[in-house]
């Protein structure tokens, strides 16, 4: 990505590969078929952007080659509607996609199913191991006044002092996993309200970068790539992320023969380039790029986009379009006219 206006037409044609993929995944709400919504958003994913003028590589996808037929960690991607020649000036993008984030929340009819897309120059995106990692999320005005390695009590103090409110006042969100128990108890006995999810922790990350939305705060374990996509979106909304790889069963609450040894994860993950498994990642350690783009559409209604929605003669999305480097952020309504001439577009 050479220069801001190219920049600024990836990210339009990002936005068309999200809402393809939001369009696909929606049609199959409230099924009961979370494997089969993935797919088709997978497949309609990988379909249109293959028509991105760029030359992109998949570093956070579907998961390996040999599980994943499409949009595979180091899988080629785009230029397929253009000659050799052509693609030879075209960008050379990193991409990190969840074409579906919350399969569960899609297969129920449940609120806050989004595709998703962050991409940025060559190397500007981390190669993260699909594993577990604790995070904590902040907007702009909290950015620098947390450390996860702190209480639950002191960061809800220090956000609270930032935003000029109290404790009392501020709502953090995570995952509603046992393991996440503690973390509760702790932010419920400093006197924070807790909003629980079943799933989707990287749309709620973002919402708690976002003001207005009256989520203060991300706190708990999720998974590592969505992670990585997080840190992509606070690049674009001066937000932050701090974020720590955890494969400890007891810190997992699950059973250990359950999980890969320890032992097993820590050399899966040298072998991808992390060498300090210990490490605490901040917004650029996962996402170092210069120019980083972050796209979204909704699936089903969420607090921060609406789902899509049909009607006789096509259908409407909600999505939304960051970058770096043009410092913008656009909401995109966008209604999809399949009729003809006589077509009545609804607004």
């Amino acid at each position: 990505m050479k220069n801001t206006k190219a920049e600024r037409e990836l990210a339009l044609d990002f936005l068309r590969v999200t809402e393809a993929a939001a369009i696909a995944s929606a049609r199959t709400m409230g099924q009961g078929d979370r494997k089969h919504s993935d797919h088709v958003a997978v497949e309609a994913m990988r379909e249109v952007m293959d028509t991105v003028p760029m030359r992109g590589r998949i570093v956070i996808g579907e998961g390996e080659r040999d599980e994943a037929p499409m949009l595979y960690i180091g899988e080629e991607v785009g230029g397929g509607a253009f000659t050799d020649e052509s693609r030879a000036e075209f960008p050379e993008v990193d991409i990190a996609v969840d074409p579906l984030e919350g399969t569960n929340l899609c297969a129920l009819g449940a609120n806050n199913a989004i595709a998703v897309l962050a991409a940025a120059e060559r190397g500007g995106l981390l190669n993260a191991p699909d594993i577990y990692m604790d995070k904590i999320v902040v907007g702009p005005s909290c950015r620098g006044a947390v450390d996860i390695e702190a209480p639950v009590a002191e960061n809800l103090k220090n956000i609270a002092r930032r935003l000029g409110r109290e404790i009392e006042d501020l709502t953090v969100i995570c995952l509603d996993r046992p393991r996440h128990r503690q973390l509760v108890q702790d932010a419920r006995t400093a006197g924070a309200r807790i909003r629980l999810i079943s799933d989707g922790d990287l749309s709620a990350g973002i919402s708690a970068a976002v003001a207005g939305t009256n989520i203060h705060a991300l706190m708990g374990i999720g998974g590592a790539p969505e992670g990585v996509i997080t840190a992509a979106a606070m690049k674009c909304l001066n937000g932050e992320i701090q974020a720590k790889l955890v494969f400890d069963p007891e810190k997992l609450g699950v059973d250990a023969s359950k999980v890969p040894p320890a032992e097993e994860v820590i050399e899966r993950i040298k072998e991808m380039g992390i060498n300090d498994p210990d490490k605490i990642y901040d917004t650029n350690d996962l996402a170092p790029g210069k120019k980083v783009i972050f796209a979204a559409t909704g699936v089903t209604d969420g607090s921060l986009l609406r789902g899509v929605r049909f009607f006789g003669e096509g259908k409407r999305t909600h999505s939304v379009v960051m970058t770096t480097d043009s410092k913008s952020i656009r909401f995109v309504d966008t209604v999809h006219v399949e009729g003809g001439p006589d077509a009545v577009i609804r607004f």
